[in-house]
């Protein structure tokens, strides 16, 4: 759920300081129309040129400007960095984006930074080097959307942490083991409270194998013998062995009622199969009749031995679709057909492998993200262009639970998902839209399920990053929120020196899991743990869980002389 969706999250409106936001991308312009429609955020923008890209429609959100080609230190000062409370680096470029927040970091050690990034691993890693920096990758914020959307959700019950997925669930529904606290009734803050482990019906629940797999799945319309031919041979092939089979049948079946000689049926398959494949001898004594069925069937034979060398080769293509990344099994269904392994794609096939649905991932390129990912994960990939009815086949299109088409070309996508409709009528279908006109007139036209593009989807999250430091995802439940936050033992701070226990706040803050250097996250940490500077606490929390956690792990700040 984009966390700036939050009723009443707005902590930091009055406080003083302009922000910063460096780029000129979708992203860009939704980040700046969030801090100052729901902020009302005084935004400085740093761009290449206001009148190339989105550089008209950020001029026309009234917000001060500054033209550069770089981001050198120049240019931060001209945007007033000194004065600044934070910034963000959204452009496409992880390490022009880590570059630029170095050069910042040199400048002002102290100011909040919000860093673009798609290696979330990497950006892990770096936030040693920063004293205040929110690595977020838009196409992770986004992914939720897009899989909750597929399985029929309304909104997204699950979010991303590092290393793992977590979601809202029914305490007789989950494995104990699986449990990471229980959740209770709304509170004052808005949110929900955080009872006893064993006083709530709902719980925060780890993914599994066997998580989340709601909704009526789809059956096989046939046979698994027949599923398979559907899946290697094309429909045009599959028309003409039948025809050349039902003349073979047909004509077995004359030519026995023909001929008084015969002694058994199999005789008359026998003279029939010989006369397709040639061996068949002119015999004038045969009744006028038989010598019709004769010649039909040896014509029909001609076209027997191309029929099997197209079958041959059409079915090495169709088999050359499939990488050996993940095996594509016979017996595969109910699964969700991912169309594109870009950077959103990459995201949405892991979550829903973590949730633990059967996933098959189609892209045009080996050199895609995702098929590197897909490779770790064992997840099936068929290569080939998804408009193409055979690339949608070998996915099994006709036995998926739903398509998410996210290529960075809406044609692509319109293009897949309308041949998929045509191939399925009833198949759920989510589609990545840039044009929001387009999406709004392709929804009501096609009853296509949309998402909406993932600028509009991270920005919300972004401008929360910015303006709320601590912040970095939230989870619905029911009709409220919980939100996920990440606090570094400050020294001195109140919990320097205390046990894990301290950290705990009845009702409103639980620690869920314990950090320290690098990507390292302890998710069942003892409750006598004594608490370093070098702790991160990843916490579950309500609005006032996280202003009651901030000030236990804040350092204390030096009163001038």
């Amino acid at each position: 759920m984009p966390i700036g969706t939050l009723r009443g999250v707005n902590p930091l409106t009055r406080r003083k300081g302009h922000l910063i936001v460096c780029g000129d991308n979708p992203l860009a312009l939704r980040l700046i129309e969030e801090l100052k429609g729901r902020y009302r955020q005084d935004v400085v923008v740093i761009l290449p040129s206001k009148k190339r890209n989105y550089g008209p429609q950020i001029v026309a959100t009234k917000v001060k400007v500054v033209e550069a080609e770089r981001l050198d230190a120049a240019t931060f000062r001209a945007a007033g960095v000194t004065d600044a409370r934070a910034v963000a680096f959204v452009d496409q470029d992880d390490v022009g984006n880590v570059h630029a927040a170095l050069r910042v970091h040199e400048i002002r050690y102290d100011i909040r930074m919000v860093v673009r990034i798609f290696n979330t691993n990497l950006g892990h890693r770096l936030r040693e080097l920063f004293t205040d920096v929110a690595f977020l990758s838009d196409a992770s914020l986004a992914a939720p959307s897009f899989v909750a959307a597929a399985l029929g959700d309304v909104t997204p019950s699950h979010a991303r942490l590092p290393g793992r997925t977590v979601y809202v669930a029914k305490r007789s529904d989950v494995a104990e083991e699986h449990v990471v606290c229980g959740l209770g009734g709304g509170d004052s803050d808005g949110g929900v409270v955080l009872p006893g482990d064993s006083d709530s019906e709902l719980v925060l629940a780890t993914a599994d194998a066997k998580s989340l797999r709601r909704g009526r799945f789809r059956r096989l319309p046939h046979t698994a013998i027949w599923h398979w031919v559907r899946g290697v041979f094309s429909r045009k092939l599959r028309i003409a062995a039948i025809v050349v089979a039902g003349v073979l049948i047909a004509g077995s079946l004359l030519y026995g009622l023909t001929r008084d000689d015969l002694d058994h049926w199999y005789d008359s398959v026998y003279f029939v199969l010989l006369t397709a494949a040639g061996g068949a001898d002119p015999d004038e004594a045969l009744p006028a009749l038989a010598k019709i069925i004769q010649t039909v069937v040896m014509l029909s034979g001609i076209a027997l031995v191309p029929l099997v060398t197209a079958a041959v080769v059409d079915g090495m293509v169709g088999a050359r679709l499939a990488v050996t990344v993940g095996r594509l099994r016979d017996s595969t269904r109910s699964h969700v057909i991912v169309v594109g392994l870009g950077n959103v794609g990459s995201r949405v096939v892991m979550q829903l492998h973590d949730l633990g649905l059967p996933v098959v991932a189609v892209d045009r390129e080996t050199s895609a993200t995702g098929v590197r990912i897909a490779n770790e994960r064992k997840i099936p990939v068929i290569l080939g262009d998804a408009t193409q009815a055979e690339t949608l086949r070998a996915a099994k299109v006709e036995a998926c639970r739903a398509l998410v088409a996210v290529t960075s070309d809406d044609v692509k996508n319109l293009e897949a998902a309308l041949h998929a409709r045509s191939m399925v009528a009833d198949l759920r279908i989510v589609l990545r839209l840039f044009d929001a006109d387009l999406a709004a007139r392709i929804q009501k036209d096609f009853d296509i399920a949309l998402s909406r593009s993932v600028s509009t989807l991270a920005a919300q999250n972004f401008a929360l990053a910015m303006v709320e430091r601590k912040v970095f995802d939230a989870i619905p439940v029911d009709s409220r929120v919980l939100l996920f936050g990440d606090f570094p033992v400050g020294v001195g701070s109140p919990l320097e020196g205390k046990p894990l226990s301290a950290a705990q706040v009845p009702g409103r803050a639980r620690v869920i899991a314990l950090g320290g250097t690098g990507n390292r996250y302890d998710w069942s940490p003892a409750k006598d743990r004594v608490l370093t500077p070098r702790d991160r606490l990843i916490v579950l929390a309500t609005r006032g869980g996280v202003a009651r956690m901030a000030e236990l792990t804040e350092a204390p700040v030096d009163e001038p002389s």
